[in-house]
């Protein structure tokens, strides 16, 4: 491959790590980026796993054995089968030499120097693959992972020349993994109450737009849990605003318990102040309903404090069509609120009380639209149509 080729390889591989939306669409994209670069088959991403002692497998590209899956659930390998990743690598790296990548053949090593390669080798063998060139990604000065490319039975050996430009690609995708990263936190934070590390009012906003339009489209039951903790206010008057801190992060870890027991999980979110929301898309209105009552158990036994107000709504119960968030928010803040006033020891859920629920016309009473949207979380979001 000619110099200019290789240049406009390395622009496009960093290109499309860069456009990428997510992690995983940065791995497949630098897999398949030095795929095409290199000429290659089949080509794949690893990372090393310290805690395990485990290399594994994030992305197969192209040509992929019967046993590979694009994206593997657990695809992994004993680092002391790779010794290259641990002992080698970290040998040279801390005599000041470069992690060079290197070229392996079904016969064995054939250029660079590598360490233990017999499983390796018997893995080309058994996937019908003539060669591969491993290169390894270093980040922030520490082995991060691999990148592997692999050519089929017939086709040319990888060469010395393919190495060293696998070396220079390898440094491309551990810069775009680095933003990748960095990029990620940002969106964490951007979606993480810093207080008590749950979701924030925009994840839920994401999330229950998305439920909605589910809901509208396939059925599938939403339903929403809304809870005020009692208390707080004379908690930061009493005892001051850390231990009125404490209460909220340890309510938060109650909260993220009983979102565990519904099936399939649930998002479990801080709304800010002493509002917080649960989020289930799937299970039936009952399952959220015994989650809210276990959260409402549980939270009376916080102390300091005075337990929860916790209103429940559900796409699953008599409340009429819910064709947006705004009508589910508000119908859930209406059981909340009615919970609160009559300080119920168990959550009030929305449409269970007949025709003529008082929830349900609470929520969809024109005075709740005017008396200044008690619920700043409510306020993003367009009237019912």
């Amino acid at each position: 491959m000619g110099e200019d080729r290789r240049l406009a390889a390395v622009v496009a591989l960093a290109q499309g790590m860069a456009a990428a939306h997510s992690a995983r669409e940065a791995w497949r994209a630098a897999a398949v980026g030095a795929c095409l670069a290199l000429g290659g088959g089949f080509a794949a991403l690893s990372v090393w796993e310290r805690e395990r002692g485990r290399l594994r497998v994030l992305v197969n590209v192209g040509r992929r054995a019967a046993d590979e899956e694009e994206f593997p659930e657990d695809e992994s390998y004993p680092v002391h089968q790779f010794a290259e990743i641990t002992e080698f690598l970290h040998e040279r790296w801390a005599g000041g030499g470069e992690p060079d990548a290197w070229v392996e053949t079904a016969a064995g090593p054939a250029a660079g120097r590598a360490g233990y390669v017999h499983q390796r080798v018997a893995a080309l063998r058994r996937r019908g693959r003539g060669c591969c060139v491993v290169a390894p990604i270093v980040l922030h000065g520490h082995a991060w992972g691999e990148l592997y490319v692999a050519r089929p039975v017939g086709d040319p050996v990888f060469e010395r020349a393919d190495a060293d430009f696998a070396t220079v690609l390898a440094s491309v995708v551990a810069a775009g993994i680095a933003q990748t990263e960095r990029l990620e936190e940002v969106r964490r934070l951007a979606y993480t109450d810093a207080l008590t590390g749950l979701a924030n009012r925009r994840a839920v906003d994401a999330r229950l737009d998305e439920a909605v339009e589910l809901h509208r489209k396939e059925g599938v039951v939403v339903s929403l849990a809304v809870c005020d903790l009692n208390g707080l206010k004379e908690v930061n008057d009493t005892y001051g605003h850390a231990a009125g801190d404490r209460l909220l992060e340890r309510f938060g870890s109650v909260l993220s318990l009983c979102g565990a027991m519904v099936p399939g999980g649930a998002l479990v979110a801080r709304l800010g102040g002493d509002e917080f929301c649960l989020l289930a898309v799937g299970p039936p209105a009952d399952t959220v309903v015994e989650a809210a009552d276990e959260l409402c158990r549980r939270a009376a036994l916080l102390e300091p404090g005075e337990g929860v107000a916790c209103g429940v709504a559900s796409t699953d119960d008599p409340v009429g069509p819910v064709r947006s968030a705004r009508r589910l928010f508000r119908l859930a803040d209406a059981a909340q609120y009615r919970a609160k006033a009559e300080r119920a020891a168990g959550p009030v859920v929305a449409g269970r009380e007949g025709p003529a629920d008082p929830v349900v016309r609470l929520a969809d009473a024109p005075s709740r639209a005017e008396d200044g949207e008690r619920r700043r979380f409510r306020g993003r979001h367009s009237p019912e149509v």
